[in-house]
């Protein structure tokens, strides 16, 4: 009988660790859970900014509005054919 109760005790003691193993592990998987949607929502928030950031790139290049930038705050304008003046191709 002595063996029987030292078996009992042995196996009262697995689950119990076995127990605590399921509750650590429960608790480490919604940690980890609680991380991976936050590094989600950080990439979904870059993702914006980026495409945003193309966009007003896009913007400020526009030849329109480099031409517009030209025209009204450098005061610059297209040359008559009589200013112009063609460079001749130097040969070496």
């Amino acid at each position: 009988m002595k063996g029987g109760k030292h078996l009992v005790v042995v196996l009262w003691l697995v689950t119990i660790v076995s127990a605590l193993a399921v509750v650590y592990s429960t608790q480490r998987s919604r940690e980890l859970t609680a991380q991976l949607m936050q590094a989600q929502k950080a990439r979904d928030e870059l993702r914006y900014e980026q495409e945003r950031l193309l966009l007003e790139k896009s913007a400020w290049s526009a030849y329109s509005r480099i031409e517009r930038v030209a025209r009204e705050e450098l005061k610059m304008r297209v040359p008559s054919p009589a200013e112009r003046v063609l460079v001749p191709a130097e040969h070496n």
